[in-house]
């Protein structure tokens, strides 16, 4: 790979990755609006924990739903079109690979915002479509039934289809490099999630974590639940 080609794969893509989908729209939305004072909303109406990264459950939880989900997709957009665009333009090389860890790395601390980004799961995801789509949507399928079925845990669910990819990618391909991308996008992801695991460990500790509230809170999580639900591990309110 030529230097100045992984250069310019990793500037763009960081570039890209770091514009806020969610502080932009959520400008549009309501100027005044500051999405660092965002807090959960807890079952009894009162306000719970401050989010602690700002992406699209931030904006989910000021504005909605919809909100949440298109700026989840732009999100997405994010890490998979620059990845799919160095995968077609050099198909034999990794810059693709490059494009992929820069676009999360960008989302998670935006050089345009202090650094301060959300958590790159829908950007994580983007990437990981446009590198092997397949092995994306097993993954989460397989992650989702270890993390419902099995352990009962919503951030293994939530997030054990990442470290999947690792030996998915390696066994698939039988490239080195490509565990090497997965991990990389692991470490990405979740060195920017330190903060809210830990808060996670903390409440699951306290036994305030009630699974199907905390999913309901943010767009993946929605889509997770109903997944679940259709799977019957999880049962409908009421």
């Amino acid at each position: 790979m030529e230097i100045s080609l992984t250069l310019f794969s990793a500037i763009v893509s960081y570039l890209l990755g770091a514009i806020s989908f969610s502080r932009l729209i959520s400008r549009l939305l309501d100027p005044e609006i500051d999405l660092e004072q965002t807090r959960l909303q807890n079952n009894d109406g009162t306000q719970g924990d401050r989010l602690l990264t700002i992406g699209a459950t931030t904006a989910s939880v000021r504005f909605g739903a919809r909100v949440g989900c298109l700026i989840g997709l732009l999100d997405i957009l994010k890490g998979f079109a620059p990845t799919l665009a160095f995968k077609l333009l050099y198909p034999a090389e990794h810059y693709y690979l490059i494009a992929s860890v820069f676009a999360v790395i960008g989302h998670n601390w935006p050089v345009y915002y202090r650094f301060k980004g959300g958590s790159g799961m829908s950007t994580t995801l983007g990437g990981l479509l446009a590198v092997d789509w397949v092995g994306t949507l097993t993954c989460n399928a397989v992650g989702m039934l270890i993390g419902f079925g099995l352990v009962r845990d919503l951030i293994v669910a939530y997030t054990g289809w990442t470290w999947l990819m690792i030996p998915w990618l390696w066994i698939r391909t039988g490239d080195p490099i490509m565990a090497l991308y997965a991990l990389s996008l692991n470490l990405a992801f979740f060195l920017a999630l330190v903060p809210e695991l830990k808060r996670y460990v903390e409440s699951r500790k306290q036994g305030k974590i009630e699974m199907g509230q905390t999913m309901e809170s943010f767009p993946m999580g929605r889509g997770m639940l109903k997944i679940s639900r259709m799977m019957g591990f999880m049962k409908e309110k009421g």
